[in-house]
């Protein structure tokens, strides 16, 4: 962490569909594993305390009141876990329903994150349940917390890490042209984490790989995007428990059909330092102390990511003859524009040694 990596993961456990104690029971014992594993910030997907194929169930006062018994189990579980951990329920506010994000750490709630984008085409129909994120961000009483920040667009910031700024959305979010990401990137969030339940048709992985390195590149950020996996119902939809974690364009480590953990390591450092250099951000937008602050024990991050001890140039024999094909392409076009600018009638090379 001294050094700007930040390890992270998205996970995608075992859930049964409706059963919230046994998912909330999944959700901490991956929240362990996690820590165990040195993970700072873990996302878990989208309803994953309820299942995402719940389809009416959504609508019965037993099913709601089990997801907020199993959150409260999952806070009781991770009271004395570090880890900073993002989990999916419904959740009810002003007697509306909302797809929300939960933020966690050490037995307390940081935030609720709703979500602003719901589908309501093809093969989704979350405007029958949920409603939008609300304009204005509120607190809000929950699980004998008096104030818990309530509403889209939330930052996260690390009190003692330098840089570290965590910001959450839920998949549609990320398909949308008016991505809250965008904003929350605004505000310095460095880090975007993404619960979605993004069903599998063939073809669509690709898409949703360019979808998530072009955002971490676009925003120059960190993105740690998980999806459901094995428990959602096959009725109508397939789940493949895509994963995966990006940072500025590139992708750091990918999984699909397998559930479990995926770790790497995001370098914010990095990221400061190209926010810095090319100020393509802007101001943000007013948002800085929306969600709480949080802290980490300081250390060291054991790296599993490849970074390059030459990062300039390219390590395969190919990608290197390509890039000196091109260095030449380059220079030599420059060099043409030159001689017909200045209308020499003949150029003189000039060898030195």
């Amino acid at each position: 962490m001294k050094d700007g990596f930040i390890s992270v993961a998205c996970g995608a456990p075992k859930l049964r569909l409706a059963d919230c104690a046994y998912n909330a029971e999944q959700s901490f014992q991956m929240m362990r594993s996690a820590e165990k594993a040195g993970v700072k910030v873990l996302v878990l997907p989208e309803l994953g305390l309820t299942g995402y194929t719940c389809g009416d169930l959504f609508y019965q006062e037993a099913l709601l009141r089990e997801a907020e018994e199993g959150l409260k189990t999952v806070l009781e579980a991770t009271r004395n876990l570090e880890v900073v951990a993002a989990v999916g329920m419904p959740l009810r506010v002003h007697n509306e329903l909302y797809n929300c994000a939960v933020i966690i750490q050490k037995g307390r709630i940081l935030g609720v994150v709703p979500k602003t984008h719901l589908p309501n085409y093809g093969e989704f129909y979350e405007k029958r349940w949920f409603a939008p994120a609300p304009a204005e961000a509120e607190s809000l009483p929950l699980l004998g917390q008096e104030f818990v920040p309530f509403g889209a667009g939330q930052v996260f910031r690390c009190e003692n890490v330098p840089g570290l700024v965590l910001g959450f959305e839920i998949c549609e979010d990320l398909w949308s042209p008016d991505s809250p990401s965008v904003r929350m990137a605004k505000d310095g969030a460095a880090i975007i984490g993404n619960l979605s339940a993004s069903n599998d048709v063939v073809g669509k992985d690709a898409y949703r790989r360019q979808l998530v390195t072009m955002q971490s590149a676009k925003l120059l950020c960190g993105y740690v995007y998980a999806s459901a996996g094995a428990g959602e119902s096959t009725s109508d939809l397939v789940f493949g428990a895509h994963q995966m974690i990006a940072e500025n364009g590139a992708l750091l480590a990918e999984r699909r059909f397998e559930g479990g953990l995926l770790v790497s390591e995001i370098d914010v450092q990095r990221l400061a330092c190209e926010r810095r250099r090319t100020q393509s951000l802007g101001e943000g937008s007013g948002n800085e102390g929306c969600g709480e602050t949080f802290t980490l024990t300081e250390g060291k991050t054991k790296l599993t990511r490849h970074v390059s001890p030459m990062p300039f140039v390219p390590e395969g024999k190919e990608d290197r003859d390509e890039r000196c094909r091109e260095i030449l392409l380059l220079a030599s076009l420059g060099l043409r524009r030159r001689l017909e600018h200045t209308g020499a009638k003949c150029a003189v090379v000039g060898l030195s040694g």
